[in-house]
């Protein structure tokens, strides 16, 4: 797993990693404006979406949390449904009924997102069976976060995983947060992986702000769940650098480890390791802004669902 990555690829990985920072400040930004509800942004921690995304195959599935749109876009989703989807349009992928929180888009192979804390590790297991017993040979990549890994739903799929053998790359973005609360307050020690290896799984611990290195170790892992049908913990280590919903004024964030962590930005790590000049970041930059810009304008406009749409898509 040690082929190089070439330029092109990682100039893909920068313009994914800006559209889903200048797609979650323009949501911030709206919201500020009373235009849009409230959402929980992964600002500071695009590379460990893109890395691991970029990883996966067109067949794998994802199910993830409330910071969700990184993996979304990084799979590829289109922003104007993702906009409309917070507003409540029609356009949505859920036809408007899922706010930011709850989106699943079929065609991507987004199985759910959960705003339940650990929610989604509770169902990877039965995702994983399913492709397991279909005999279907794919990845199950289940995203949370350093809270969920201190619920019991943490252990219990990871035990599932380990004694039933399931194809599931586990993927703790350990952002050291959780909610208002650092991790540091909850855990006994600085990484989740300690307690993954616990349940018998190769396990990895990676700098979550670099997304090559992000990627390389997403390989492994799912190079490991696709020979073998069994789990793989991986852990990115990285930071949110905005609140935990929109407003925050992250009164109670220590400002120098804030400062600290800023200093490890991802987007500006691969615009340095790439030697991108001013013009030419410029460039991309700007050609993310328009396509944000256009899909918010597109959402805005867009119907709102019909009454005869209250009772679809309901199951019981």
């Amino acid at each position: 797993m040690n082929e190089v990555i070439d330029n092109d690829a990682l100039r893909a990985m920068l313009e994914t990693m800006l559209t889903i920072r200048t797609y979650e400040e323009k949501a911030a930004a709206m919201q500020a404006a009373g235009q849009a509800a409230g959402t929980c942004t992964s600002v500071g921690q695009e590379a460990a979406a893109v890395g691991v995304v970029a990883a996966l195959g067109a067949d794998d599935f994802i199910l993830t949390n409330h910071r969700s749109a990184g993996h979304l876009l990084a799979r590829g989703a289109d922003p104007a449904r993702i906009y409309a989807e917070v507003l409540g349009k029609a356009t949505g992928y859920c036809k408007g009924k899922s706010g930011s929180l709850h989106v699943s888009a079929k065609e991507l192979g987004v199985v759910l997102t959960s705003t339940i804390v650990g929610a989604e590790l509770s169902l990877a297991a039965g995702v994983g069976l399913a492709a397991s017993m279909q005999e279907r040979n794919n990845v199950v990549a289940c995203f949370f976060g350093d809270g969920a890994a201190c619920e019991g739903s943490f252990h219990e799929s990871l035990n599932l995983a380990s004694v039933w053998k399931l194809p599931i790359l586990y993927v703790c973005e350990n952002n050291q947060w959780q909610a208002f609360v650092h991790r540091r307050e909850t855990m006994p020690m600085d990484h989740v992986s300690t307690w993954a290896a616990s349940h018998g799984m190769p396990v990895a611990t990676v700098d979550g702000n670099d997304v090559e290195a992000v990627y390389r170790a997403a390989q492994v892992g799912i190079a490991h769940v696709k020979a073998t049908g069994q789990p793989y913990f991986l852990e990115t280590c990285t930071y949110r650098t905005r609140g935990h919903f929109e407003p925050d004024d992250q009164a109670y964030v220590d400002k120098s480890e804030l400062a600290a962590w800023r200093a490890k930005d991802p987007i500006d790590r691969l615009q340095q390791k790439l030697q991108l000049n001013a013009a030419e970041f410029q460039a991309v930059n700007q050609r993310v802004l328009e396509r944000i810009e256009a899909a918010w304008d597109t959402a805005v406009a867009a119907p709102y669902p019909s009454f005869s749409e209250l009772t679809t898509d309901v199951y019981a």
